[in-house]
């Protein structure tokens, strides 16, 4: 084995409430990929974070090729050759590749700004990590996948040794990701360490040497990627065995016809698509990036101005347009973006709850804050979030408690039809073990679900029948017993339409 590049000693962190980190020690080797992997809340954004300079440790020592290090901040520690790729991207979005590039050290021309030399610059970072991005666009209009290679191309443009991905993939289409893996194999071939923090143990064994674990603050064992299996490191994550079940809600018949959608459109997204979800089903969507399944929850629910066509809640006609008819109507959707669209992430959790339902808590002109708290202790209680308080901001919890949030306050406004978009995106297998049989426990107690997600065994698991989607169309529906991933892929990519109904 090479020798540790750097070495975590008892490093613990402490936030208000919560100890995050409590007494952490392994080592990364030179020259390798060195996953961190646990639960939401396990503390491995928090420690890469200690790595990066954003957070300092309360107690221990990192040490960078055996010298103990005093970083202070994110910008000292790129002087010490340690760069971050983070899952949220920080950058200004009106400011141009170029100036986010260079903004640290903007290039001058005497006393004014050398736009020419800035552009220059920009290109030759992106060029080093093999990236043609126009440096002229502004930040805000490239992908996601794009603006992570811009900030790749940043950390290793000032020669960082050491690099931390924070959950790198978790908003990229599979194309996208092989990219990215890519890079981070040319990487490892130029001698860089990296630190790889993702929930995606096929990625873990993909493309890491060691693997580390942390479950609830605390270092639980560190090993050779090619000494443990799959099954083994999720009991090492989370305490037990993750099993496969058979959902509940298909041992029973689905009932009448909750939610039907005729003949809906909307210019440039979708086109003509008709479907029905009865009472205790989950109808699944598949479909690629850009296929129209989020621009189709989002037109149901009241969010695209430019929507035509019909929906009926329970038989009565919805009028499109108005996310506050729908949800009077019984509609709830937990959003694909959860940070952006479905939290207000300074606020607590409480406050967050309660949103959806302000009108039934009302007394008088005053909301009812007993039944508020006593509400989200219930609901919070129930879908097992783990949060010192229920006023805790919500930005400070793992992604699979913001999401379990987002859950809770459809399910206390008792909604008829919930449409799920991604619903377990960046959060643990044990979190995503739990809100499947959520969404099982949701179908078998009667509610009709639609399910909208970019991970095929997700669908294919939960769902008891799944519709394909390509170019805003429906083209294909798929009886759970007859769905395969290649016959979903196959329609996914227009190989055929055999199936289409």
């Amino acid at each position: 084995m090479p020798d540790p590049l750097v070495q975590f000693d008892g490093v613990t962190k402490r936030f208000p409430g919560v100890l995050a980190l409590d007494d952490v020690s392994f080592a990364v080797a030179a020259g390798g990929v060195h996953a961190l992997v646990g639960e939401n809340g396990a503390g491995k954004s928090t420690l890469g974070k200690v790595l990066a300079g954003i957070y300092r440790a309360d107690g221990g020592r990192v040490l960078l090729a055996g010298q103990a290090l005093n970083i202070r901040s994110p910008r000292e520690a790129l002087r010490r050759g340690i760069g971050m790729v983070h899952q949220e991207l920080s950058f200004c979005e009106n400011l141009s590749v170029a100036e986010n590039l260079c903004l640290s050290a903007l290039p001058k021309r005497g006393p004014l700004l050398s736009r020419r030399r800035m552009r220059a610059r920009a290109a030759e970072m992106l060029e080093g990590i093999g990236t043609d991005v126009d440096v002229n666009r502004r930040t805000g209009e490239l992908s996601t996948a794009l603006q992570q290679m811009v900030q790749i191309a940043q950390a290793v443009a000032v020669g960082a040794r050491v690099i931390v991905f924070d959950e790198p993939t978790s908003s990229l289409t599979a194309r996208e990701a092989g990219r990215l893996f890519e890079l981070i194999r040319r990487l490892k071939r130029r001698g860089v360490t990296m630190l790889y923090i993702s929930h995606r143990l096929p990625e873990v064994f993909d493309l890491c040497d060691a693997v580390t674990v942390l479950r609830d603050g605390r270092h639980v064992a560190t090993q050779p990627v090619g000494r443990i299996d799959a099954d083994a490191l999720v009991r090492q994550m989370i305490g037990r065995p993750v099993e496969e079940y058979f959902p509940r809600h298909l041992l029973a018949e689905p009932a009448r016809e909750v939610l039907r959608v005729e003949r809906l459109r909307s210019p440039g997204r979708l086109g003509d698509v008709t479907f029905g979800v009865r009472a205790g089903e989950v109808v699944g969507f598949a479909g690629l990036v850009g296929s129209g399944r989020s621009e189709l929850a989002r037109a149901i629910f009241g969010l695209d101005p430019a929507a035509r066509g019909r929906v009926a809640v329970e038989g009565r006609p919805l009028r499109l347009g108005s996310v506050p008819r729908a949800m009077r109507a019984g509609l709830g959707m937990v959003p694909e973006d959860r940070k952006r669209q479905g939290l207000v992430l300074m606020h607590g959790g409480r406050f967050n709850f309660s949103l959806p339902m302000l009108e039934r808590l009302r007394r008088m002109l005053l909301i009812d804050t007993a039944r508020e708290r006593r509400l989200a202790r219930e609901y919070f209680s129930r879908l097992d979030v783990k949060t010192p308080s229920i006023d805790v901001p919500v930005a400070a919890l793992s992604g699979g408690n913001q999401q379990k949030i987002v859950l809770a306050k459809w399910l206390a406004r008792e909604s008829k039809v919930l449409i799920v978009d991604e619903p377990t995106r960046g959060v643990d297998v044990g979190a995503k073990a739990a809100i499947h049989a959520l969404i099982d426990e949701l179908a078998h107690a009667g509610l009709a679900v639609v399910l909208i997600s970019s991970e095929l065994p997700e669908v294919l698991n939960l769902s008891t029948r799944i519709l394909v989607m390509r170019g805003g169309r429906l083209v294909g529906e798929l009886d759970r017993e007859e769905a395969t991933q290649e016959r979903l892929l196959r329609l996914m990519a227009g190989v055929t339409d055999a199936a289409a109904g």
